[in-house]
This record gives structure tokens, sequence and C-alpha cells, in this order.
């Protein structure tokens, strides 16, 4: 099966428990990070806000509460769609988030169609990273933002030796126990660990065409926002 239907269908079989199991699993930490990127997000003050790989749409949902943005949301897994549908329908927000089945690496969106785009632990997933990238920069407007948030490799010590006894291990067991798939708990943290993470990820940025490319660290390095912008 190729990448991209193997992580639909792996998506499609865990979203009944995929919030209880991100949140459980983080300690919550998960929702600091999120707050963090809209906070980073709002600063600039876009209209209209493209988030891939919006699965069951908490990123959303926390944009339009703290700025009130209009946001579409886009995800190849329609089962994490369904429950990010009910989330946004219960509080309200119908009118303003959209959510799309659609391919983070082939948009059908035209060019500059939103005034940023943001993804939260979706890029790891891209079958063609590169490709991913270039369509995010694609459908944003001249001088608009990306946002990524994403998993990161922490270099200090106990940091560093401690998440990595728990990705390696801890992830997977708890996975395996809560969770009728637990294959999808032991592909985390080999994509993670898989993740050109760092300046790496930032030179990735940087060939694709975007400036002022930068990366905010989080909770010790364990994750990290990288931020960069479409030239004018």
């Amino acid at each position: 099966m190729p990448q991209k239907e193997s992580v639909k269908a792996m998506f499609n079989e865990i979203s009944g428990k995929y919030d209880f199991l991100n949140h459980f699993l983080s300690f919550g930490i998960d929702r600091l990070w999120r707050k963090r990127l809209v906070k980073e997000m709002l600063q600039s003050k876009p209209g209209h806000v493209l988030d891939l790989a919006t699965g069951t749409a908490d990123l959303a949902v926390e944009l339009h509460r703290q700025g009130g943005i209009r946001i579409t949301g886009v995800d190849i897994s329609e089962n994490m769609m369904i429950v990010g549908r009910e989330k946004i329908a219960k509080a309200g927000l119908s009118h303003t988030i959209e959510l799309k089945y659609g391919d983070a690496e082939n948009l059908e969106f035209p060019d500059e169609s939103f005034d940023a785009a943001m993804i939260a632990f979706g890029v790891r997933n891209f079958e063609h990273l590169e490709q991913g990238i270039s369509e995010m920069k694609r459908v944003i407007r001249k001088g608009g933002q990306v946002m990524i948030l994403e998993f990161s490799h922490p270099a200090s010590f106990p940091v560093k030796q401690l998440y990595g006894l728990y990705s390696r291990f801890i992830i997977p067991l708890m996975g395996s126990m809560l969770s009728s798939h637990p294959s999808a708990y032991r592909y985390l943290p080999e994509t993670v660990a898989a993740f050109p993470s760092g300046n790496k990820f930032l030179h990735i940025m940087l060939q694709i065409g975007f400036k002022d490319c930068r990366r905010i660290s989080l909770t010790g390095g364990i994750a990290s926002i990288y931020i960069g912008t479409r030239p004018d």
C-alpha cells in the first residue's frame, strides 16, 4: 500500500480515540503547543487561514476561539474530519470553519487563496515533504506566513534521553493498550526519528523559497514551531 493510503487508513481507524490519546500521551502539553502557534499566527492578523492535516480540527478551533478568524481545514482522513465537524458544530463555529477532503501535496486551491497556512503534527506524514511545503507556499498570498508545529529531536541532557525512552517504549506500549490500532503508535516515534527537524528543516524551507525562516523550540526541544514568510 502506498504511504499516503496507509496513513489515510491508519488515521481513519484511530479517529475515535485520537484526541484522547493525543492529550493523554503528551500529558496535555500538546494543547499548550497549539496555543503558542495560535499566538504567533495572530500577530500578523490574517483574515483567512488554511489548516492542513486538520484532523479533528483542534488547531482550527483554537485559532478561531482566540482570533475569530475564518479557517479552511483540509485532510485526507474523512473519519478524522467527522470528529472535527462534530466538535466545530458543538462549538457553534460551522459558519466560520469549513473542513474539506483533500491532499496536502496537491491542493485544489488557486494561487494566493489564503492569508496564511498552518499545520500541526502533519508534515512528517507527507509522502513528498518538499512538494507539500511548496503547496503551502503557493496557496498563501505574498507576504503571508506558514507555521508548522512538529515534533523535534531534543539535544540536551536529560530531555534527549528521557524523551527517547518515552517515545520508543512508553508511547507504543500505552498506544497498544488503549488503542485498537497499536501499529499507529509504533509509527509515531518512527516518523519523528526520520523527520529532518531543527536547522535541517529550516534549510528545506529556505530552499523552497521562504524568507525570514525561524524556529521556536518548545518544551526542551521536544517540539518546534517553524515559521516562514512568502516573499513579496
